[in-house]
């Protein structure tokens, strides 16, 4: 069991996190035809979408209440309603998400009340689902947002079983799989492959490859998002056979889909490495009644040979992790199934996965503190977003890049972490970085009884 060590600092000096608003935001992009509503100053949205824009190189769909001075002390109810309105007036999108900011928090802001206020008001727009969630940007990370957003989605919109008279198990083919931040679009599209070879049809909630994968379409350009999720099939995963939940942030969210439907669940932390995914394969097997496919086994003998190639690389490396705590819990469980250690680990914001981490000690800090203990403890590596490269550089040691935010390499959104394939990828991700920057090497040897030059033999012979 982990030891959390708290943060004492009076302020974050070089910030891991990114906001629980991002998270919120970024659950709402993997819906089809979805708006993000930021309810803040206009600073905390353009703050976010210029994350969004810079990691997926997309153009994002981002809108703000625009609190001021004046609506910030007498209450900004009206900027919520009349923004909901416009919204829907002038975007016509299937879904929209209130996401409460700081500014909002603190100010006192109600936004399911609001929510309430708009549907009495605005009645022509009751076809466009609103869900409002609290996601003060001074607590949580990414990771947080992400699932309370998620979980509200499904409280709002998934109707209960006795009001739809679904029964589970109607679908026979179709599971519903709740995805973690940590999965990347490249992740999904692996998962959506996998899955389907066993004749499943799998409903993401959320579905980011359909939306942020970076595809040219030949619609012309849309206010609100192309791809995802539809809102509409939230109707019907009470039918579903079974629900796939995948990252230990997804607990709540899978407890509300389960109350309100009853379709079991299969619950997996994360699906980096062997163990792993030999699980989760065990899982699909189970709902299917399907056997392995020869395409599947082939690319587990493959992860087997990848792990054998790289151990020598891998065994007694000494790690440093800065991520989100579902990511962490993965990378931490890869790099010991590799032999490996994690010298230093440090999240942003604490949660229930961080006590049973294989490791001695995580930090819920910044990336000074990742720094210090990296230093501290000798690592050799570091995994970490795109923050933590200067962080590497003084630390002289090399960098693979995970998680959110990635902007200065292109295609780090959509690499794919996951599955056998993912995992055999990342091994050899690891084993080149440490192969690159090796500092240990051997001195070369020169014998004493080599050739010497003519000068320096006649000086020795005197």
């Amino acid at each position: 069991m982990a030891e959390i060590l708290k943060r004492k600092k009076a302020l974050s000096v070089n910030p891991l996190k990114a906001s629980q608003p991002m998270g919120g935001a970024l659950a709402t992009l993997g819906f089809n035809r979805a708006m993000p509503m930021l309810h803040g100053s206009q600073g905390c949205t353009a703050f976010a979408k210029v994350f969004f824009v810079r990691h997926f190189r997309e153009p994002i769909p981002l809108q703000t209440t625009a609190m001021d001075q004046g609506s910030s002390v007498m209450g900004a109810d009206e900027n919520v309603v009349e923004g909901l309105k416009n919204i829907a007036e002038k975007s016509k999108p299937a879904l929209i998400t209130v996401l409460t900011t700081g500014l909002a928090e603190t100010q006192g802001a109600d936004v399911q009340r609001n929510v309430r206020e708009f549907r009495e008001k605005y009645p022509q727009y009751n076809d466009v689902a609103v869900v409002a969630v609290n996601t003060p940007d001074f607590s949580g990370c990414v990771e947080t947002g992400y699932a309370s957003t998620i979980a509200e989605i499904i409280n709002v919109l998934v109707p209960d079983v006795e009001q739809a008279q679904t029964r589970p198990g109607n679908r026979q083919r179709q599971v519903n799989v709740l995805c973690s931040p940590m999965l990347t679009p490249g992740d999904i599209e692996a998962l959506t492959d996998l899955i389907e070879l066993f004749g499943l049809r799998p409903v993401f909630i959320p579905n980011v490859a359909n939306s942020l994968d970076g595809s040219l379409t030949d619609e012309p350009f849309s206010p609100v998002t192309i791809g995802g999720a539809l809102v509409s099939e939230m109707q019907t995963v009470g039918e579903s056979k079974a629900t796939l939940v995948i990252g230990p942030s997804m607990k709540k969210a899978a407890q509300i889909l389960n109350k309100k439907t009853g379709v079991p669940e299969y619950y997996f932390d994360h699906l980096y490495g062997l163990q792993a995914n030999d699980d989760f394969i065990s899982a699909l097997i189970e709902i299917s009644g399907q056997d392995v496919a020869a395409k599947v086994e082939r690319q587990r003998m493959q992860l087997q040979d990848a792990m054998l190639d790289t151990h020598f690389m891998l065994g007694q490396l000494r790690v440093a992790l800065a991520a989100d705590p579902d990511q962490v819990n993965g990378l931490a469980h890869l790099i010991q199934e590799m032999g490996g250690e994690v010298a230093a680990a440090v999240v942003p914001a604490a949660a229930p996965i961080l006590a049973d981490l294989p490791i001695d000690q995580v930090k819920i800090g910044d990336l000074e503190d990742l720094e210090n203990l990296a230093r501290q403890h000798k690592a050799q590596l570091l995994i970490g977003n795109s923050h933590a490269v200067d962080t590497a550089e003084r630390l002289s040691v090399p960098i693979l890049r995970a998680g959110f935010p990635q902007y200065d390499m292109i295609g780090g959104y959509q690499k794919t972490w996951v599955g056998y394939q993912g995992s055999r990828q990342a091994l050899f991700d690891l084993a080149n970085l440490v192969i690159n920057f090796a500092h240990e090497e051997i001195p070369v040897y020169h014998s004493i009884y080599a050739q010497k030059p003519d000068n320096e033999r006649e000086r020795i012979c005197h």
